[in-house]
């Protein structure tokens, strides 16, 4: 191994956070903001109970999700030590040991269960069904193609139901479609970008040897004509419901399209292995998700 190689391996910077929370990933929590999707879609997120709910909510996901995060590394503690970043996790490094790891999934499966039951028995139900999904995933369903699509999408696609479970929110049915297929677009195009990047033969997942670009691209085109179809149906429904006699959601649908094209060309360049950088660096799509927002949030907000 050469300096430069020694130089990627070494140990991160010594975070301040105790290994019992850096096992339970705090960085990914950001992801579970999907379940404001319901609210802010009703245009009911800053009715204070709603708000509140939606907060118990977030709340309860990132509990379930790290639940999931600590029983993923324990069962996968052997390979994360020959992995080169993943080593470093703190049940990987030793730095928490697996009894302390299992007793502390279980307290968050049973906090997540038991605040999501207060605040709803659907919330409960959403969350129970996540992490049973969750599990299986985790132990044999990540190494089934399309199985595997779908069990990820489920995961973004439960978040959304939640915030709106939680404050009794009907979901219609564009939303779901919306949700489900939006879902199923990114996961396909991450799959697709980490085929192209690394080949099918790479060993970092099992499933991509029985896939082929060409059938990744079919999935997530036509998931993403779909999403474009369902939020286009949904704006025209809603534009005789908008103030000052504009169509704010019929605005909003070049700006959600452009913006959908535009992540579809990062996809297609297998940039798009990891969603969250491009949503992050991309300021041509930051600059479209905000012409997006502005009449969408003018069309459900203001009356």
């Amino acid at each position: 191994m050469t300096t430069a190689d020694t130089a990627l391996v070494e140990s991160p910077k010594k975070s301040l956070l105790p290994a019992w929370l850096r096992a339970m990933r705090p960085k990914q929590w950001v992801k579970n903001v999907l379940v404001l999707a319901a609210p802010v879609a009703a245009g009911r997120l800053f009715e204070p109970q709603v708000l509140i709910n939606s907060l118990w909510a977030f709340v309860s996901f990132s509990l379930v999700s790290a639940s999931i995060y600590l029983i993923n590394d324990i069962r996968d503690v052997e390979a994360d030590r020959l992995h080169p970043k993943k080593r470093f996790r703190p049940i990987a490094a030793g730095e928490l040991g697996a009894a302390v790891a299992n007793v502390l999934a279980v307290v968050c499966l049973a906090g997540a269960l038991a605040l999501g039951w207060w605040v709803s028995p659907l919330l409960a139900l959403t969350l129970a069904t996540y992490w049973v999904l969750q599990v299986g995933y985790s132990l044999f369903l990540k190494h089934q193609p399309i199985i595997d699509l779908a069990m990820v999408s489920s995961g973004f696609l439960l978040r959304a139901v939640a915030g709106g479970v939680a404050s009794q929110i009907e979901l219609s049915q564009w939303f779901l479609l919306v949700a489900s297929f939006g879902s199923l677009f990114m996961v396909a195009g991450k799959r697709y970008s980490e085929m192209k990047e690394l080949g099918a033969d790479s060993g970092t997942r099992q499933s991509l040897e029985r896939y082929s670009l060409s059938y990744l691209r079919f999935v997530w085109a036509i998931s993403c004509s779909i999403v474009i179809m369902s939020y286009s149906l949904w704006a025209f429904e809603h534009r005789a419901l908008e103030p000052w006699g504009i169509a704010w959601t019929a605005i909003s649908i070049a700006p959600f399209t452009l913006a959908l094209l535009r992540y579809a060309m990062d996809i297609d360049a297998g940039n798009a292995g990891e969603p969250e950088d491009v949503v992050l660096n991309d300021r041509v799509l930051q600059t479209l998700a905000v012409l997006w927002m502005v009449p969408l949030g003018i069309a459900v907000f203001v009356q």
